[in-house]
């Protein structure tokens, strides 16, 4: 085991240094630094002497590991558009998009899991066919079309929920929530459903085909045989060799509801970091979005580390093949 991860952890440090290079590339690649840090009346030489106190006139090498330097150190310079240190920045916009993200990956799992085993063992059911035209429907329509039909339905012709924003917040020592207020909780439902809806139905439709293979299998059989209870076999026996492609998707899609809610947060204007990263994007800040990249990328590697880790406790092969 403490290979196994001494290995793992070796690997993430190089998958680190390389999504480093492609977030340094930007400020060399995609316009100039200076140009966007002053006006049009400064003058060649103190575009010069800015160039040389940052540092821009250094070789590449040594530019790129005094950026490794400082990212390790959560050190990602200043805002281009709002003058800002952006660890400040990013520190503030956080909590948003972990909370969203949290709420929406439980709602999946809650749902996902159980839909998907009760879609197993009763394939020809009418509440069976209505989850898999659910999941049809979560899978083939996108992100955006399903938030603004929430929108839609209970923000504007209910009005039950608020059609953006986060709402009233409270403040937990440098951590913000709105799980504690009546606002807030009202105001994460819409966004925690349109970004939780893909992911519960793939883990949904994942579970089934998974839990229909194993109930084929041979010991499974031999469980029948030995007159072993339907509930033994279906959540002991089954359910179990079941769930490690389940961590695995589950872990992976966990880092993809952190990335990629970014379409949720521009449509609901929830103000996370993915609404920053877009923000960024039309302004061209070059160094919100190179920390940005920087974090998502160490978020994949820290859940790719943990769902790793997580084998070993499921299956028992892995620990017999390491030994």
């Amino acid at each position: 085991m403490p290979a196994f991860i001494a290995r793992r952890l070796l690997q993430s440090l190089f998958v680190m240094l390389a999504v480093a290079l492609i977030a340094f590339s930007m400020f060399r690649y995609v316009g100039d630094p200076i140009a966007n840090l002053v006006g049009q009346d400064t003058t060649p030489a103190q575009r010069a002497a800015l160039r040389a106190s940052l540092g821009l006139d250094d070789p590449f090498v040594v530019q790129y590991a005094r950026f490794v330097a400082h990212a390790a150190r959560g050190d990602f310079g200043v805002s281009y558009r709002q003058r800002r240190p952006v660890s400040e920045l990013l520190e503030e916009r956080l909590p948003a998009t972990l909370e969203l993200s949290f709420v929406s990956a439980l709602m999946a799992l809650a749902f996902g899991i159980p839909m998907g085993i009760y879609t197993a063992l009763r394939r020809h059911g009418l509440l069976s066919r209505a989850f898999m035209a659910i999941s049809l429907a979560g899978i083939s329509l996108p992100t955006f079309l399903i938030g603004m039909l929430l929108i839609l339905f209970f923000g504007v012709q209910l009005r039950w929920l608020p059609s953006f924003g986060r709402g009233d917040v409270v403040a937990i020592g440098g951590w913000t929530t709105g799980l504690l207020t009546r606002s807030g909780l009202a105001a994460l439902v819409m966004p925690a459903i349109t970004l939780a809806l893909f992911q519960m139905t793939l883990i949904m439709r994942l579970v089934r085909a998974e839990m229909l293979e194993v109930l084929q299998a041979d010991f499974i059989k031999f469980a029948r045989a030995r007159g072993l209870p339907d509930r033994l076999i279906h959540f002991r026996h089954a359910l179990k060799n079941t769930l490690v492609p389940v961590i695995t998707i589950t872990g992976l899609q966990l880092g993809s509801i952190i990335a990629f809610s970014i379409i949720t947060e521009t449509v609901f204007q929830w103000p996370g970091m993915g609404l920053l990263f877009i923000q960024a994007v039309g302004m061209v800040d070059i160094p919100v979005m190179a920390a940005y990249l920087v974090l998502i990328a160490l978020v994949f590697v820290l859940i790719n580390l943990v769902v790793d880790l997580l084998y070993f406790a499921v299956d028992p092969r892995l620990r017999v093949q390491r030994a």
